[in-house]
């Protein structure tokens, strides 16, 4: 078995080997390489000590000498080098009090997370491979290495990551593993907000995101996000839908491409529908309001995991709109890219096109042309540097001043002067809305 490994790697591995030192490939490179995928960044374990490792090469960065960890400049790239450990002992289910360096690369994978993580790989050596880890490869397995509840207890993150590997590999989680996951699902409490949701992204972001229903029903979900807990436990009896809110938001989510801010707001939704939810006198359901109510739970929600001001304001835009309804008459479009925003107005209307792809579509399928009809106008709104928003009035605050319009009156006329133009752009015109707004103004 050959694995091709970069150059700077392989000098890496040369170096340390003339000097007596044990070296090898180690976890996520070589399982994505056993795979036939590109591993994304190559870690490297050794014998040397972080000092030794300094001294063998000329450009080092003490990336964590705690742990025994050097990043090393080789052809243009740095690697990540660690010496062999074993962790000390776990306190807080996150991370070990100390680290012990160790001679042994069968110690060093013993300490690891999954099989599949667990192991080594250098030309000369070949693979090594104590815990069955190319097996499990094999069969498309994520089985813990050694006993599961100690794997857990020693960092609950690991939960979260068997089920975030199970979604992007298309594995199955060994029944164990599983089990172990449900037994131990309360520490993730334990676990930092940015790494919990650093997994849920992942798994948000995966071919397979119905996985987060995996989580639900291992008990985990409710400590991290009881909101879609709710949604999962809330049918939806009215004709435009087939499925329970928490699976119609997933299979919503499946349907987008895969920007983080988009698949959350589809994940988020309709996270308001549970406290709305309602009877019409023929015995339907409605769920009023429920755009307005998700919003706020997704801002606490993003609030909560720390989300960039920049993501979370794109998604509580997209929820707050999600159920606008839009007429494909030019003004209407441009109304609602007022509204909505142009920088996120496609990405509203593929949320749209999702939402209506995770109904009952033998109904909804006729909204799928209405969508493709507004977008076509939007392009030309655009190609045709037609007025929607007030930046776009041939007019500013500054020219009301000089008419004698102060405070609020400003950006009420520049108001009055869009909602004219929405419906004549032609008399966006410097002269024609400063005559328009003083006419205005005396009457």
């Amino acid at each position: 078995m050959h694995i091709r490994v970069p150059d700077g790697l392989k000098q890496i591995l040369v170096v340390l080997k003339k000097n007596n030192f044990s070296a090898f490939c180690v976890g996520g490179c070589v399982r994505d390489s056993l795979l036939g995928i590109t591993p994304s960044d190559w870690d490297i374990c050794t014998s040397a000590l972080p000092l030794q490792i300094k001294q063998l090469f000329p450009k080092t960065i003490d990336t964590g000498l705690k742990h025994g960890t050097v990043s090393v400049f080789a052809n243009d790239a740095f690697y990540e080098v660690t010496t062999f450990r074993l962790d000390g002992e776990y306190k807080d289910n996150r991370r070990p009090e100390k680290v012990l360096f160790t001679s042994s690369i069968e110690e060093d994978l013993s300490r690891r997370d999954f099989t599949i993580n667990a192991m080594a790989y250098n030309e000369i050596d070949g693979l090594i491979d104590p815990f069955g880890g190319m097996e499990d490869l094999k069969k498309g397995l994520i089985r813990c290495v050694g006993n599961p509840d100690v794997r857990f207890c020693e960092d609950a993150l690991r939960m979260l990551r068997a089920v975030r590997f199970a979604a992007q590999k298309k594995f199955q989680i060994e029944e164990q593993t599983l089990s172990s996951i449900q037994k131990n699902a309360y520490l993730v409490q334990n676990l930092s907000s940015e790494r919990i949701i650093a997994e849920i992204t992942k798994i948000l972001l995966s071919d397979q995101p119905d996985h987060l229903k995996l989580l639900y029903h291992l008990g985990v979900l409710p400590f991290i996000m009881p909101e879609l807990c709710r949604c999962f436990e809330t049918p939806q009896n009215i004709k435009w839908h087939l499925f329970d809110v928490g699976v119609h938001s997933i299979k919503a989510v499946s349907q987008l491409e895969k920007k983080p801010y988009l698949r959350f707001a589809a994940l988020m939704h309709d996270w308001g529908k549970p406290d709305c939810r309602g009877q019409n006198p023929n015995g339907s359901e409605h769920f009023r309001n429920h755009a307005a109510v998700s919003t706020k739970l997704a801002e606490d929600f993003c609030c909560r995991y720390h989300f960039s001001n920049r993501d979370k304001n794109k998604i509580l835009r997209l929820i707050q709109h999600h159920d606008r309804q839009i007429l494909p008459e030019k003004k209407y479009v441009k109304r609602a890219v007022n509204a909505v925003g142009e920088d996120i107005f496609i990405d509203l209307l593929n949320l749209k096109r999702a939402d209506c792809l995770a109904q009952n579509f033998e109904l909804t399928a006729p909204r799928m042309e209405l969508y493709d009809k507004i977008e076509e106008l939007f392009i030309q709104i655009k190609h045709d540097c037609e007025p929607f928003s007030v930046k776009n009035l041939a007019v500013n605050g500054n020219d009301l001043k000089k008419l004698g319009f102060q405070g609020k009156e400003i950006g009420q006329a520049l108001s009055f002067l869009l909602e004219h133009v929405l419906d004549c752009p032609s008399d966006n015109q410097r002269d024609i809305l400063l005559s328009f707004i003083k006419n205005n103004k005396k009457e």
